[in-house]
């Protein structure tokens, strides 16, 4: 028995009928973009996540961008100000950051949430500080009061990334994705929430921002033919949109069976030269990856593929260690290291088979 990382063929098969009735129906529509299919998700996602805006684009790293690129051009930040976010998170976060003209000011992560540590970020906030970015980073809530409560002293925007994160909750109720001024999301297909190719989307309460967004999103255009910024073209198309739409519908109960397969590994990984995280509450953590931490972790990963089972290491460059951010290579940030020298993330997913999850255990066990 084979078990693979992630099977997308299966992921999809779980809806396929469904799906295949939805991509049909836009087929033959005739109607490609920026058509009911996009009002009808972008509505249900705002509902879904707890806001009065979404707004549909071309991908996860696009929704980022759009946000700060929104901001700039509504005065509330300028090239040169700076954006307070984990330095443990997918490049795409800082990326969109750089991208406007913005400074990335890293913070470390705490090792046992894995999330940005609200105890350094204070020491962080300079005159030029205008935004803290979390991210929800491997389906875990970033989110602190303490870090609200930053916000509010300082008069920061929260910017969250939550392409990780789909239908992971705050302990008071609060979706993630409605908790900052505005959030970026990812539906890349391996996502709790993925379409059959790229996709995204940013979420928000500020009517200004949405309609910001939306028109940078559509060239900078409001109405045809007239444009207010200098945009590009990053829109949701009208078969991925009635894609997400299908698989929204079941991504609680998607979900609940990624948390059965979480609660497995805690209860049955035994080996003590493996690590697991804390475990929290389940409303918070919708386990996009299950992360294990292992100082032979190269050898246990080539042990688990000889073996017929997927991993993959989330990330093994941290970004202050990329060549495009050169400037910042000879950075000391020995969380973060440690987390991408030790980390190994387990298969999981919404249509694994316990059967399956009992063999990367009984493995793991007798590394």
């Amino acid at each position: 028995m084979n078990v693979p990382f992630l099977s997308l063929k299966d992921v999809t098969d779980l809806h396929g009928v469904e799906i295949n009735e939805a991509v049909s129906r836009v087929v033959n529509s005739g109607w490609y973009l920026q058509g009911k299919e996009n009002e009808r998700f972008e509505a249900d996602f705002a509902k879904f996540i707890g806001t009065k805006y979404c707004i549909g684009c071309a991908n996860g790293l696009d929704a980022l961008i759009w946000i700060f690129r929104a901001y700039i051009e509504l005065g509330v930040m300028q090239p040169g100000d700076e954006v307070i976010v984990p330095a443990n998170t997918y490049i795409a976060t800082i990326l969109a950051i750089t991208e406007n003209g913005l400074k990335p000011i890293l913070v470390e992560p705490k090792l046992n949430t894995l999330e940005i540590d609200d105890d350094l970020i204070e020491a962080a906030i300079t005159p030029k500080t205008k935004a803290i970015a979390i991210v929800h980073l491997y389906g875990r809530n970033a989110y602190t009061e303490k870090i609200g409560a930053l916000c509010q002293k300082y008069n920061l925007k929260l910017i969250e990334d939550n392409a990780q994160a789909h239908g992971c909750k705050h302990k008071d109720g609060r979706v993630t994705g409605s908790i900052g001024d505005a959030a970026g999301h990812s539906f890349y297909p391996g996502k709790n929430l993925g379409a059959l190719g790229d996709g995204g989307a940013v979420t928000t309460n500020d009517p200004e921002l949405a309609g910001a967004v939306r028109a940078l999103a559509n060239y900078g255009s409001q109405k045809k033919y007239v444009f207010k910024y200098t945009g590009r073209n990053s829109r949701l198309d009208e078969i991925q949109a009635a894609v997400l739409d299908v698989k929204l519908r079941y991504l609680v109960e998607d979900n609940a069976h990624r948390k059965e397969v979480a609660h497995f590994y805690y209860e049955h990984i035994s080996n003590p030269t493996i690590k697991l995280p804390d475990l929290i509450p389940d409303d918070q953590n919708v386990y996009h990856l299950f992360p294990v931490f292992c100082e032979r972790r190269d050898e246990l990963h080539d042990y688990l593929e000889a073996n017929g089972v997927g991993t993959v290491i989330h990330y093994p460059i941290p970004p202050h260690k990329q060549e495009c951010y050169k400037e910042w290579n000879s950075m000391s940030l020995p969380r973060t290291e440690y987390i991408a020298d030790h980390e190994l993330s387990l298969p999981i997913g919404p249509a694994i088979k316990m059967s399956e999850v009992e063999k990367v255990v009984s493995l793991l066990n007798g590394f």
